[in-house]
């Protein structure tokens, strides 16, 4: 296969577009608000979609607050806005004890310095001087240092709130990451992976894009119900995941579609993940157990691009995406690689094949 380079293309501006939606609807720009119209925007959650439309251009924060607080049960605006206060909390406290710790010694270098002053201004001093003055600075370093041991345990149990902290913002950024009905990584965590790849330059050459679609989702939801077509998402989630090694990234990065990416392959090696996959999902029943309506047969269409055959990452989705449609276009419940000369027939919309 040829490495020559096309042209740079680029990922949408989903950035863009949602900013712009959230300013047409007059809501403000804060990342909690941000998060819904993203989740809304991918089409991970018809539900929440139709939500937020229903809201119009006149929805209050409340109203975006309760669908977050429904849809979102660690919404991001509430929970770095509690984690936020209790790390101030607790380093506050941190700070406190240790200006208290300093200003201990402070006065404790005070009383060695005076005590010392003390002792040797005098010509002659009497054993029993000596004596007090032990026994002062013995008191006094005593003193020293159960007030150090307090400070230490004090920051110790400090240190413990603030990795509890930590610990529940790690849960949340999985949480985040995840998307909600298939388990999978979301597309979030996809265009942080996909652009990951582009930072090693050893383990690009054998690394590969590939996107994958369900064929016909549109005509089984229309017939079916988003409950059913819902079902169905998180079987062919499930499908993939069990038909690639643990550490192939999956994703679902869309209404009906997937993103897997494979380092240390060949594209040989992807090619057959990819026909593993499509042949299980293809042999899958699809029925009702209670009414035997059969929902079936299920397919996917499968889009492969090496990481050598693009400059960057959004080259690299384009690429892998051209390779879909062309999997689209030869009749999907198949899969193709990117090859150079490729391209998409433009009197046809890609819309056609997109389901």
């Amino acid at each position: 296969m040829s490495t020559a380079i096309a042209p740079k293309a680029q990922i949408p501006d989903v950035a863009g577009q949602i900013t712009y939606a959230m300013r047409s609807m007059g809501v403000a720009p804060i990342p909690r608000n941000y998060e819904l119209f993203y989740e809304a925007y991918i089409g991970s959650n018809l539900a929440l979609t139709r939500e937020l439309a229903a809201l119009g251009k006149s929805a209050t924060q409340e109203e975006l607050d309760e669908i977050g607080a429904k849809y979102f049960p660690h919404h991001a605006g509430r929970v770095f806005d509690d984690a936020h206060a209790r790390l101030t909390s607790e380093l506050d406290a941190v700070l406190r004890a240790l200006r208290q710790e300093q200003t201990t010694l402070q006065s404790y270098n005070r009383l060695l310095g005076e005590t010392c002053q003390s002792i040797s201004s005098r010509s002659h001093n009497s054993a029993e001087l000596l004596r007090g003055a032990i026994d002062m600075l013995a008191a006094a370093t005593g003193d020293t240092m159960a007030h150090g041991e307090k400070t230490v345990e004090n920051v110790a149990q400090r240190s413990q709130e603030m990795e509890l902290v930590r610990k529940e913002l790690d849960e949340y950024k999985r949480i985040a990451n995840t998307d909600a009905l298939t388990r999978l990584s979301n597309r979030r965590a996809f265009e942080d992976r996909l652009i990951s790849i582009f930072d090693n330059h050893l383990t690009r050459p054998t690394t590969a894009l590939v996107l994958a679609d369900i064929d016909h989702f549109k005509r089984i939801n229309d017939t079916f119900g988003h409950p059913v077509g819902d079902k169905i998402l998180a079987t062919v989630a499930s499908i993939i995941r069990a038909n690639v090694r643990r550490d192939v990234f999956v994703a679902r990065i869309g209404g009906e579609e997937f993103a897997l990416i494979l380092e240390a392959a060949s594209v040989e090696d992807v090619t057959t993940v990819c026909e593993r996959i499509r042949r299980t999902l293809e042999m899958t029943p699809f029925k009702n157990s209670r009414t035997r309506v059969d929902y079936g047969p299920i397919t996917l269409s499968l889009g492969i691009c090496m990481a050598s055959e693009a400059a960057d990452s959004g080259e690299l989705y384009n690429k892998a995406d051209l390779a879909l449609y062309c999997a689209k276009n030869a009749g999907r419940n198949c899969s193709s690689v990117y090859q150079d000369g490729m391209q998409k027939d433009f009197t046809k919309s890609w819309l056609i094949y997109k389901n």
